[in-house]
């Protein structure tokens, strides 16, 4: 099997999963409790929340544990959402091609008196930051830009967004769940106030994710119940999870650059392998990109027909974002920078990590090729654009 779907979750590393075992069965006390057991627990607890800090450029009082990304995403959003209004502050600033976690917590914020500027975004999928500067208004109480997109890998100009928020004094929050472990984060140097990540993005466990939200902004919690997370997030901590996900990351930055030149170069022939067939297109930027990510539409055919013959060859790939497998509308970021539906519909997302080699690369441009061809033979669409009763789009 040749796994190329690490944008949708990440096979948990062994030191990971090595950590999360020991402290299951060493330090699986309460860390609330006041007894040896429970504070065992409290300090392996500190500590990773001392480490996490350490990665991310923040202070350990500014980082929070959560369930995941959408977790974290929902408590940014909302928190500020909720500062906001205690100003009579309504106006968010985001963009078109958020993920969905982002995107349904703002159409829920819209239906609650809230009005979001939604900034289009050009063709390479990315937004600039004298775009977001020219957005925001006396009333704004938002700026969330996602770091890296999830289905495109392209990634936004996060430090100079930043700048620009900072000057406006207007709170800035990036969905980093594609970036953290990928690229170099400093929440300090790129002027980030809140930052959402979730561990089975980068060789974590599932179920685990982080919120940093910047000292001054207050916080308010989703989940009622409990003091955990100094009074932030209600819930018995997960320890030895995130505790695995803390070890995750810094593994994952360690070899952040001896990484990132290996998947790149794996990305960059399997993008070259696959412009070589017809009337198919790259979508997302070229430099601006995340090290694994290539994503492609190929006119004529139908996403989840291909997905389903890799498959069958042994690949598992994905048309788009984990999140929305299930629906049969194309995907809103190939329509937010362009892309015409009946192209949209024909996408194929590849995601690489460090794990693949050469060889999966090759099966690939293998398949890819010999499946479109496949059923372009037998696709009425595609037999019209090459008849000429309809136009090429790509």
């Amino acid at each position: 099997m040749i796994y190329a779907d690490n944008a949708a979750t990440t096979r948990l590393s062994p030191h990971a999963l090595e950590v999360m075992t020991d402290l299951a069965q060493n330090a699986w006390g309460n860390p609330s409790s006041l007894y040896e057991l429970g504070q065992r627990a409290q300090e392996v607890l500190a500590d990773a929340r001392s480490r996490m800090a350490k990665i991310l450029g923040a202070e350990a009082k500014e980082v929070y544990f959560t369930s995941g990304g959408s977790e974290s995403d929902n408590q940014a959003i909302r928190s500020c959402a909720r500062l906001g209004a205690a100003k009579n502050k309504r106006h968010i600033v985001s963009t078109a091609f958020e993920h969905h976690a982002v995107l349904h917590t703002l159409k829920r914020l819209e239906k609650e008196g809230y009005e979001v500027t939604y900034l289009p975004v050009h063709e390479n999928g990315v937004v600039t930051a004298q775009e977001v500067q020219a957005a925001i208004r006396p009333d704004t109480c938002l700026v969330t830009v996602m770091f890296a997109n999830n289905e495109i890998g392209a990634i936004q100009p996060i430090k100079e967004i930043g700048a620009v928020c900072r000057a406006a004094k207007v709170p800035f929050h990036t969905d980093a769940v594609q970036a953290a472990g990928h690229v170099r984060i400093d929440v300090k140097e790129m002027n980030i106030d809140l930052l959402s990540l979730s561990a089975h993005k980068f060789h974590g466990p599932r179920g685990v994710g982080a919120l940093y939200c910047r000292t001054g902004i207050p916080l308010y919690p989703l989940i009622e119940g409990g003091a955990q997370e100094r009074n932030r997030r209600a819930g018995t901590e997960n320890v030895a999870g995130i505790c695995a996900m803390v070890t995750a990351l810094e593994d994952m930055v360690k070899s952040l650059d001896k990484n990132a030149a290996y998947v790149s170069a794996l990305r960059d022939k399997l993008i070259a392998g696959l412009e070589t067939i017809p009337h198919s297109a790259l979508n997302g930027d070229r430099e601006r990109r995340l090290p694994g990510n290539v994503n492609f539409c190929f006119e004529g055919i139908e996403g989840e027909s291909l997905l389903l013959l890799l498959d069958q060859a042994g690949i598992c790939a994905s048309s788009g974002s984990a999140c929305t497998s299930g629906s049969l509308d194309p995907s809103h970021v190939l329509l937010a920078i362009g892309r015409p539906h009946e192209v949209a519909h024909g996408s194929l997302r590849l995601t690489l990590s460090e794990e693949n080699t050469e060889a999966d690369v090759d099966a690939i441009l293998q398949e890819v090729p010999r499946i479109v061809a496949y059923l372009r033979g037998f696709s009425p669409i595609w037999q019209d654009l090459e008849s000429g009763r309809s136009q090429h789009l790509l």
